[in-house]
């Protein structure tokens, strides 16, 4: 057992009104939270670094929000929450404990939701926030009135709801321990792939906390058959009447037979029970036909009419950053993607590869996302671009960790280097090196499909400022 695994706050009462105080309110998950709270009929009010369109819409919910953190935002509060970004020395969490005010960390006030409902949790190391938001949208069309806390904005408007109190869809993340505190009803792990090496220290750990989290629920529990990382759990569990499996594995509970692209996205074809069951998806890849596949396993184990729960997610329009078209440069299509570990990358471009407008090349821009993933996993994004005919790697994005000397993205690079001495990859450090290198090499029938979970996102309206 990895020590710095999170210990479990005290629960809070939610079942009388209190003044909440979320610090960083305007990230997409403490949002969710913001907006949950005052639909169950508490008072919320939160700060952030800078405005955005998210903390308007809050405002709009009746929601103050400070712009800045200020000690003065705590006062009269009854709890503050905040999330693994806020560090300890954060004006507000100062303030709060001097006055005596309760804290929680995001994964505490998420336990004390969960234990007020029948919480459902989506977890795995990919394909969370899709699975979630398929479950939400299947649960909703069959009548089960779920809330729900996804980590994006979800296209349409369908993400995070407010229902009847008794079912909550949630979320569970496992890179800052939230998962090992959630007391969840049910449980969904989409798969278990190694990331997040600096909290848990090993890939072993990982597997004991899903493993650890399974052993907690006494509901529903949803495996991948057919995932490498989740093999040893699915196989301990085989006659466990909790489990139900999914994916191509002819041993599957909900099994996929067919997944053809079509000009919208994914004709997909399912057998549960000697039934076929067909979805017109509006996504792309075989990861979403995955996240498909579990999102129905859960609908069908809380109730949900397999017929019902396709038609769904056939009206589902996917997440934001999700393998998002964003326009057109010179006559080839820009694809944004949050994918940002190398099974998720790969998968990403094999998706590009199947998309009706391509008529030419696939130029991959990645952006490696924090210092310590890159340090210990480099070497493991040697192989995950081999599908692309031009690779572009941009710097290391932060993500509020601390620096370290020597690690660059230029580490992935001569990884793709290394293994394969003929591949077109280009070390782009800044986003003028990145549009150039794009620029300078892309065609009409082309697609640019830009990965990472950082700041590019909006290297899309970057290429095109070339044009203006």
């Amino acid at each position: 057992m990895n020590v710095s695994r999170r210990l479990a706050e005290p629960l809070l009462a939610l079942d009388a009104p209190m003044r909440c105080h979320i610090v960083g309110i305007g990230g997409p998950g403490m949002s969710a939270i913001a907006r949950l709270l005052t639909e169950m009929g508490h008072e919320v009010t939160g700060s952030d670094l800078h405005g955005s369109e998210v903390i308007e819409e809050l405002r709009q919910r009746g929601i103050h929000v400070f712009i800045g953190h200020h000690e003065a935002a705590v006062h009269g509060a009854d709890v503050v929450t905040y999330s693994t970004a806020i560090p300890s020395s954060n004006v507000e969490l100062v303030e709060a404990g001097r006055a005596g005010i309760a804290t929680r960390h995001r994964s505490g006030m998420l336990a004390s939701l969960c234990a007020a409902t029948n919480a459902i949790g989506i977890a795995g190391t990919h394909g969370k926030t899709t699975t979630t938001a398929l479950v939400t949208a299947m649960t909703s069309a069959g009548g089960l009135h779920p809330s729900s806390i996804i980590g994006a904005d979800v296209l349409g408007g369908t993400g995070n709801v407010h229902g009847d109190g008794s079912l909550l869809i949630i979320e569970s993340d496992e890179s800052d321990g939230t998962l090992d505190v959630l007391p969840l009803s049910s449980l969904v792990v989409t798969n278990i792939d190694i990331d997040h090496l600096d909290y848990f220290g090993s890939f072993e750990a990982i597997k004991e906390c899903f493993a650890d989290a399974i052993a907690r629920t006494h509901g529903a529990v949803v495996l991948n058959a057919d995932d490498e990382g989740s093999k040893e759990i699915v196989s301990a569990l085989r006659s466990d009447p909790r489990v139900t499996t999914f994916g191509w594995s002819e041993q599957s509970t909900v099994r996929i037979t067919s997944a053809e692209p079509h000009s919208e996205g994914t004709m997909v074809a399912l057998q549960f029970l000697g039934q076929t069951y067909t979805c017109a998806l509006k996504l792309r890849g075989e990861h979403n036909v995955m996240n498909f596949a579990a999102a129905l396993a859960i609908a069908i184990r809380l109730g949900v009419d397999p017929a019902v729960a396709c038609t769904a997610a056939a009206a589902f329009r996917g997440v934001a950053r999700r393998f998002t078209e964003r326009g057109e440069f010179r006559g080839s299509m820009l694809i944004d993607d949050y994918a940002h570990l190398p099974a998720e990358i790969s998968t990403t471009i094999d998706a590009v590869r199947s998309h009706p407008a391509l008529a030419g090349r696939v130029v991959a821009v990645f952006q490696p996302n924090r210092y310590h993933r890159i340090a210990t996993m480099a070497d493991s994004y040697s192989d995950c671009f081999v599908h692309a005919d031009r690779i572009v790697i941009t710097d290391v994005y932060a993500s509020g960790t601390q620096k370290i000397d020597g690690i660059t993205g230029e580490l992935v690079v001569n990884a793709i280097r290394r293994a394969h001495q003929n591949a077109d990859v280009v070390w782009a450090p800044s986003r003028a090196d990145t549009v150039a290198a794009v620029a300078s090499w892309i065609t009409a029938g082309d697609i640019c499909i830009s990965m990472g979970c950082g700041d590019i996102e909006t290297f899309p309206d970057d290429l095109r400022g070339v044009l203006t």
